[in-house]
């Protein structure tokens, strides 16, 4: 058998089916492990989220609503403990969404969320931390006291735009269905009822006729 293989004309041969088994073989391994790679990044890719508003900053969320609400007190003139300077991106509007998305964990897209944040600050639901309230340990004078005064001034109308504008910013677009349109079509001729037609009345002469 070993003398067979090693003739020429069979080594050759035997040679050339051993290459061809082990290109077939290196083809194989190379599919199915791109096939597992192509897998797992399709998984990762359905469970990493777009940027979107759900990762928008609270400082730059807070920056639209003062462009659309102007009417709004900032408060940002608070000096932040390691600079010892004014720091305005730290607002009333900025911290009132730390402490609803980052602190309290509610939903930013959901509007009774947003009420019950309010609820917070008017008193009439849960009681807000003093030491855990957003800026406490970033700026020199704790804004807490301020920031619900402010939000208390605010009338109702004004507390309804905050909160529509807030989840018009957090909330997910959603897609219109364009649903398709029911065309009726026309009846055809042989679809459509012949009128009935009643007796035909008597003339005169009809009653010679039968006879």
């Amino acid at each position: 058998m070993i003398w067979k293989i090693l003739q020429p004309w069979n080594y050759c041969s035997y040679l050339r089916q051993n290459i061809r088994l082990l290109i077939i073989f290196l083809l194989s391994a190379t599919l199915v492990i791109e096939g597992g790679r192509f897998k797992l990044s399709r998984g990762n890719s359905f469970r990493v989220q777009p940027v979107n508003a759900q990762t928008l900053r609270p400082e730059e969320a807070a920056g639209i609503v003062y462009k659309k609400l102007s009417y709004l007190p900032k408060e940002n003139q608070y000096i932040r403990k390691d600079t010892e300077r004014i720091d305005p991106v730290q607002t009333l509007i900025s911290r009132f969404i730390r402490y609803h998305r980052d602190l309290k964990r509610r939903e930013p897209s959901v509007s009774l969320d947003w009420k019950i944040t309010l609820a917070d600050y008017l008193g009439v639901n849960e009681s807000i931390k003093k030491d855990r309230y957003p800026g406490s340990s970033t700026l020199q004078n704790n804004p807490l006291t301020p920031d619900v005064e402010a939000i208390r001034e605010l009338n109702r109308h004004q507390r309804q735009e905050l909160v529509d504008l807030l989840v018009s910013i957090y909330a997910p677009k959603q897609k219109k269905l364009n649903l398709p349109t029911i065309q009726t079509e026309s009846i055809p001729e042989f679809f459509q009822p012949t009128p009935t037609i009643g007796p035909s009345l008597s003339k005169p002469g009809d009653a010679d006729l039968l006879k």
